[in-house]
């Protein structure tokens, strides 16, 4: 759940924002065509931003769960070219180490909230949460350890990508395909199928949504 929004009244240049989790909107940024979410169920102003705001996160971090589906492909296709246990376990290592030093630094910019968008994602790309990578390339512990740091940030590394049973889900399924097909980001198939036609009218009751 994005957080509480936070009117600003007019600045300098007669301009009003609000702000959610940080980020700042500007009021004509917002001024949408009517957008549904819900059968019956308008979006009103502020569900407008929250959706921009969802759109920006969702935009900024599919990329790094993009990558981690084909990193984790790439090692599994090597391995399975492997006989020796020590080889593999040699490979995992060097995978492992490019991995942490090509998402730590960036990873650490991310917001709560970007966080457990990216491990929604990262579900939705790979078939498995976050939880279950770690555990697979990891230690158990080092899985327990870092699922119960990231719930003191109010994050869960087994949060599953659900969009027919979570609203929010759907919204981040649908800003993704649009971005598929205005060639804003380049699509990558999800692990499991999805599908969306079926979603935009169990959500909406329409054959088109926010546009």
């Amino acid at each position: 759940m994005l957080g509480q929004i936070e009117p600003i009244i007019k600045d300098s240049t007669a301009v009003e924002y609000y702000v959610i989790d940080g980020d700042s909107v500007a009021i004509p940024v917002i001024e949408l065509r009517e957008v549904v979410i819900n059968k019956n169920k308008n979006f009103d102003k502020e569900a407008r931003i929250r959706y921009l705001i969802l759109k920006r996160k969702t935009l900024k971090v599919y990329p790094y769960a993009k990558l981690a589906a084909e990193r984790l492909v790439t090692l599994n296709e090597r391995l399975a070219t492997l006989e020796k246990k020590s080889d593999k376990r040699a490979y995992a290592k060097i995978i492992h180490k490019y991995l942490e030093e090509e998402f730590a630094a960036e990873l650490k910019k991310l917001t709560r909230t970007e966080g457990q968008i990216l491990v929604k994602l990262i579900h939705r790309q790979t078939g498995k949460t976050t939880f279950q990578l770690i555990k697979e390339l990891r230690s158990g512990w080092r899985a327990f350890w870092f699922n119960n740091t990231a719930r003191l940030f109010d994050i869960s590394l087994k949060k599953e990508f659900e969009p027919a049973t979570e609203s929010e889900d759907f919204l981040i399924e649908d800003i993704l395909q649009k971005a598929f097909r205005s060639g804003q980001l380049v699509p990558q198939e999800p692990a499991f199928a999805i599908d969306y036609q079926k979603l935009r009218e169990q959500w909406t009751g329409k054959t088109t949504v926010l546009n």
